[in-house]
C-alpha cells in the first residue's frame, strides 16, 4: 500500500465524477478539462477538530498502525468519527467500543472485551485493513464499508446512497485531512 505522506493544504476539497462505466472517481486534483468533476468534499478542516482530540490512545493507535498498516490518522479519524474517543461508547445499534464493533464481529474478530481500547482498535483496525483490501484500495469504499456493510457497498458498487453513509464517509475525510496537519 502506498500512503501520502507530507506537508497537505489547509482546504481538503475531494472532486468526483462518474466514468462511463458507472465507477466514482475521487480526486484532490481535478487533471482534466474533459471530464466533469463535481465537488464531493469542500470543507476547511478546523484545527479545533484536531486539537480538541484525545491523544490518550494514540499509543494505540500507534501500535494498530504498525499491525494493520492503516495510517495511524487514518484510524484516528475512523475513532474520532466513530466514538469520539469514549471507549464506553454503544451506539443505537449495539455496536461497542472505540471503533464502534459490532456485537456480530466480536467474536469473529477473537475481541473478549469490545470495550478494552487495545483490543478494540487492534480488532478495528485489522477488519478495517481487510474492507481496504476488499476494495481495492479505494478509501471512500472502505470506509463506506465499516459504517454500512461491505454488502452493502458490494450490491452499489459505490457508496450507498444512505445520507449516514455519505456523511461518515463525509466526517472521517475531513477529520484525517485535519489530523495529518
Amino acid at each position: 500500500m502506498i500512503w501520502q505522506t507530507g506537508p497537505f493544504p489547509a482546504i481538503a476539497d475531494i472532486y468526483s465524477y462518474i466514468d462511463g462505466a458507472g465507477v466514482i472517481h475521487f480526486t484532490n486534483v481535478p487533471t482534466s478539462s474533459t471530464v466533469e468533476y463535481r465537488i464531493y468534499l469542500k470543507e476547511k478542516p478546523s484545527k479545533s477538530a484536531a486539537d480538541s482530540s484525545n491523544n490518550r490512545y494514540d499509543h494505540l493507535i500507534r501500535q494498530a498502525s504498525r499491525t494493520s498498516d492503516i495510517p495511524f490518522y487514518l484510524l484516528k479519524a475512523i475513532i474520532k468519527a466513530e466514538s469520539d474517543f469514549n471507549p464506553r461508547a454503544i451506539s443505537r445499534a449495539g455496536a461497542m467500543g472505540l471503533m464502534q464493533i459490532m456485537p456480530e464481529n466480536v467474536e469473529d474478530l477473537k475481541v473478549k472485551d469490545p470495550f478494552d481500547p487495545r483490543e478494540n482498535i487492534m480488532a478495528g483496525s485489522s477488519f478495517f485493513k481487510t474492507l481496504f483490501k476488499r476494495f481495492n484500495g479505494q478509501l471512500p469504499l472502505a470506509l463506506a464499508a465499516y459504517n454500512a456493510g461491505p454488502g452493502i457497498v458490494d450490491r452499489y458498487q459505490s457508496i450507498p446512497p444512505f445520507r449516514e453513509t455519505e456523511d461518515y464517509v463525509k466526517k472521517v475525510m475531513g477529520y484525517y485531512y485535519a489530523f495529518r496537519q
